[in-house]
């Protein structure tokens, strides 16, 4: 057993896989443990090509690979299905090989290219509690122009939903005070108004009237600049994120795109339709936006497991009516 797993089944994949696995050690430069991790992938799949009868790798179709998905995913009278994360992973390595063998020309066709295989479990969006919310968007004190410029990026980023480089791609007309409105210009230069709340659009305003005309002559018709009325960067914007993050103890809880999850979660655990949230992100496909819904799920979850009686986890017992 310990020789299979370290190289594929002889006969299914003969010396096409002992190459790549050099190619990936050599010009990759892949550690030890994932050059282990690829030689049991591929050992798996060569023993289902020698089981299918296929001696030439080079000649598979994409049927023949779907095949192999779908073994993959069967109980059989050896072993249970492969959990969704080991098919993915596995898949990884097979496209990995064919990928190389036509790069090497020595195959004419890679059969994995149109093959639809799982994703794998996509980790959930990390998002705040309200609370922590609301921290965050407090924690810009004072009255000086670079902490009212702090408090309009925040409340927007949370009102909004917008991604950092939206957002410092803000100019001022494409904030409107009087609709509270915000135009987004997102991936592929598609256009959405975003609302903007009561609280986003009194900082805006404070940062317009009071902030922005004391930073600096400015250099263009930027929404939010730095201290020498240049364009705030994503980098800049991220800088400062991070240093109230800090301040109110979410360091390790806060990234560029955390309020922008927050926002969404919120919107659906006040219970926003799903392809609202998705028109507000700016999602080109509803199922990007449907990952918001776990999170959703899942603190719903949370929340019944301490809360009802009969959960299994509340330790109180029912009163008695």
């Amino acid at each position: 057993m310990a020789g299979s797993a370290e190289r594929p089944a002889s006969g299914a994949l003969p010396r096409h896989a002992d190459r790549f696995l050099d190619h990936l050690r050599v010009e990759r430069g892949l550690s030890s443990n994932s050059l282990a991790a690829y030689r049991r992938d591929l050992g798996l799949y060569g023993a289902y090509l020698a089981a299918a009868g296929h001696d030439d790798p080079t000649a598979l179709t994409r049927e023949d690979l779907a095949a192999f998905v779908a073994w993959l995913r069967a109980d059989t009278p050896d072993r249970a299905a492969y959990a969704e994360s080991s098919v993915a992973r596995t898949l990884v390595a097979v496209r990995g090989l064919h990928r190389f063998l036509v790069a090497e020309g020595l195959a004419a066709s890679d059969p994995t290219r149109e093959l639809a295989g799982p994703r794998g479990d996509r980790p959930l969006p990390s998002a705040l509690r309200v609370a922590e919310v609301e921290a965050l968007l407090a924690a810009p004190a004072g009255s000086d122009p670079p902490a009212l410029r702090d408090r309009a990026m925040l409340e927007l980023l949370y009102a909004t939903g917008l991604r950092i480089s939206e957002l410092v791609g803000l100019d001022l007309d494409d904030v409107d005070l009087h609709e509270r409105a915000v135009l987004a210009r997102g991936k592929g230069g598609r256009e959405r108004v975003v609302p903007l709340g009561r609280a986003g659009a009194q900082a805006v305003e404070a940062w317009q009237v009071r902030g922005r005309p004391a930073m600096g002559p400015p250099r263009g018709p930027a929404l939010l600049v730095n201290q020498r009325g240049g364009r705030l960067t994503r980098q800049g914007a991220w800088k400062r994120l991070k240093l109230h993050a800090e301040a109110v103890g979410l360091a390790q809880r806060v990234s560029p795109h955390t309020l922008r999850h927050s926002f969404a979660t919120h919107l659906l655990e006040g219970g926003a339709d799903v392809r609202l949230v998705q028109e507000l992100l700016g999602h080109a496909s509803i199922r990007t936006t449907q990952i918001y819904t776990l999170v959703s799920d899942t603190r719903l979850r949370a929340v019944y497991d301490l809360a009802h009686p009969r959960s299994g986890v509340a330790d109180e017992p029912l009163e008695p009516s």
